[in-house]
C-alpha cells in the first residue's frame, strides 16, 4: 500500500462538531506534529473559512475536497489518510459510501453515529471486506457509546482483579448531564423513527438488544429495559428511561460477544436516568418518561416530525457556544453484581457537554489511538467496538487528554 500523507483526516470538518474536533486536534497535536492530520469536506471555500477561524497556527493544515456521495473522491481521500474520522450525518443518509470505500481500501475509520439500524447494515454488508483489507472500522466513538462501553469495561476489569470474576449484571445510571442534544443527533434520531414507522421488520430489529452481535452469538438471557418510571433499590432512587440506551446497550452486548463472552453468557445490562428518591423523584421520573414517550410518538408521525424539526428541535449545524460547551458536564454511575452477590460501583465523568465538547475530545482521541497505538499485526481488520479495540489504551488517553475520569467508588 502506498504511503499515506496524513495519519488522520477529519471528514466533515466544516460541520458543527467537525469544527470543534479540529480545534481540539490543533490544541492537542498542532498543525505539523504527530499524528499529522488534515481537514476534508465538499467545499474548499468553507474549509478555508474554518482553517482561518482556527488562527495562524492552523495555516499549514492540508485541506482536501471530497463529497459523501462521490465514491471516486472518497477513494482519493482514503489514499491520503491512515484514519478517516467522519462527522457527516445522519449516517444512514450519507455515511455508507465512505464506510464502503474504507473497508475496500484498508483505511481505518471511526465516527460518532448512534444509528443502530445503519450500523447493523454496515456490518452485514462490509465486514468481510474490512477483514480482508485490514481496515479497522469503529462506530460510536462519541458520547454514544464510549462512556457506556468503556465504563462497563473498566468496571469488569476491576471486578476481575478484586473478585476473580466478572459482573453478570451491570446497570448504568445517569446521575447528571448538563448540555443539550446536537442537531446532528436529533436529525439521526428523527431519521430512525421515520424508517421504523413504515418498516415492521426494522421495529422488531430495534427492539432486539442483541441486534449488533455476530450471527453466531446466542442470546443467553432476557434483558431488562427501563421504559417506565420504576424504583431502583441498588441506587435508592427512582429512574426513568435514558434516550441513548437503545444504542449504548447494543454496543456493550456486541463488546461482550466479540470478546468471547468476557462478561458471561448470561450478562445483563441496562441504562436509565436517576431522578431522586421520594415523591419528588417519582414525579420527576414520570415526567421524564412521558416526555420521551411523547417525543418518540411524535417523531413516528410525519406531520408531527416536521413540526418538531422546524419549531422545537435544533437543526443540524446548530449548537452551543464555546462557553456553554465548557460549562457542560456529565456524571454516569455503574453498579455491578457477580453471580454470587459481590458488588462493585464505578463512576465516569466528563468536563464538557456530552454532545459537543466531550464528544469531540473522545472522537479525536479514538482517531489518534487508531493512528498511533494499534499495530495492524496485533489488531486485524473488521468492525470493532471501542472497548474491544481500544480498551485501556483509550481510557488512558481520555484521562490524560480529554477531561474524562474513570474511578471506583466504595460499594
Amino acid at each position: 500500500m502506498a504511503a499515506k500523507h496524513n495519519d488522520i483526516v477529519v471528514f466533515g470538518a466544516t460541520s458543527f462538531v467537525g469544527q470543534i474536533l479540529c480545534r481540539y486536534l490543533l490544541e492537542q497535536f498542532g498543525a505539523d506534529g504527530k499524528p499529522s492530520w488534515a481537514m476534508a469536506g465538499r467545499s474548499m471555500d468553507k474549509l478555508e473559512q474554518v482553517r482561518s477561524s482556527l488562527g495562524r497556527k492552523a495555516s499549514r493544515l492540508p485541506l482536501l475536497v471530497a463529497d459523501a456521495s462521490d465514491e471516486d473522491s472518497l477513494r482519493q481521500l482514503s489514499a491520503e489518510a491512515r484514519v478517516i474520522v467522519s462527522t457527516v450525518g445522519p449516517y444512514a443518509l450519507y455515511g455508507e459510501p465512505l464506510v464502503k470505500v474504507c473497508a475496500e481500501t484498508g483505511t481505518d475509520y471511526c465516527d460518532l453515529t448512534g444509528e443502530v439500524q445503519w450500523i447493523r447494515r454496515m456490518i452485514r454488508s462490509y465486514e468481510p471486506r474490512a477483514k480482508k483489507s485490514g481496515a479497522r472500522i469503529v462506530h460510536c466513538c462519541g458520547f454514544d457509546s464510549i462512556p457506556s462501553d468503556l465504563g462497563v469495561y473498566f468496571l469488569q476489569q476491576a471486578c476481575r482483579e478484586r473478585h476473580g470474576k466478572p459482573c453478570t449484571t451491570v446497570k448504568m445510571r445517569v446521575k447528571s448531564a448538563k448540555g443539550g442534544f446536537s442537531g446532528g443527533t436529533v436529525a439521526s434520531l428523527m431519521n430512525v423513527l421515520k424508517e421504523a414507522s413504515s418498516d415492521p421488520k426494522l421495529r422488531k430489529e430495534l427492539a432486539n438488544p442483541y441486534s449488533l452481535c455476530p450471527k453466531t452469538h446466542a442470546p443467553g438471557v432476557r434483558q431488562a429495559q427501563v421504559t417506565l418510571p420504576e424504583y431502583d433499590a441498588d441506587f435508592e432512587s427512582w429512574v426513568a428511561p435514558f434516550v441513548m440506551a437503545g444504542i449504548n446497550t447494543r454496543i456493550v452486548h456486541r463488546s461482550n460477544a466479540l470478546a468471547k463472552h468476557a462478561y458471561g453468557r448470561k450478562f445483563r445490562y441496562d441504562e436509565a436516568v436517576l431522578t431522586g428518591h421520594g415523591l419528588k423523584g417519582r414525579l420527576a421520573a414520570a415526567g421524564l418518561s412521558a416526555g420521551i414517550a411523547g417525543l418518540m410518538a411524535a417523531g413516528s408521525l410525519a406531520p408531527l416530525r416536521a413540526v418538531l424539526g422546524k419549531l422545537v428541535l435544533p437543526e443540524p449545524g446548530e449548537g452551543p457556544s464555546e462557553q456553554q460547551q465548557a460549562q457542560g458536564s456529565y456524571d454516569l454511575r455503574f453498579f455491578g453484581r457477580t453471580a454470587d452477590g459481590q458488588t462493585l460501583r464505578a463512576r465516569v465523568t466528563g468536563d464538557r457537554d456530552p454532545g459537543y465538547g466531550s464528544t469531540a475530545k473522545m472522537l479525536g482521541q479514538a482517531a489518534a489511538c487508531l493512528a498511533l497505538d494499534l499495530s495492524t499485526q496485533d489488531t486485524p481488520g473488521g468492525f470493532w467496538t471501542p472497548a474491544t479495540i481500544f480498551g485501556e489504551r483509550l481510557i488512558d488517553r481520555l484521562v490524560q487528554h480529554a477531561g474524562i475520569s474513570f474511578e471506583l467508588l466504595d460499594s
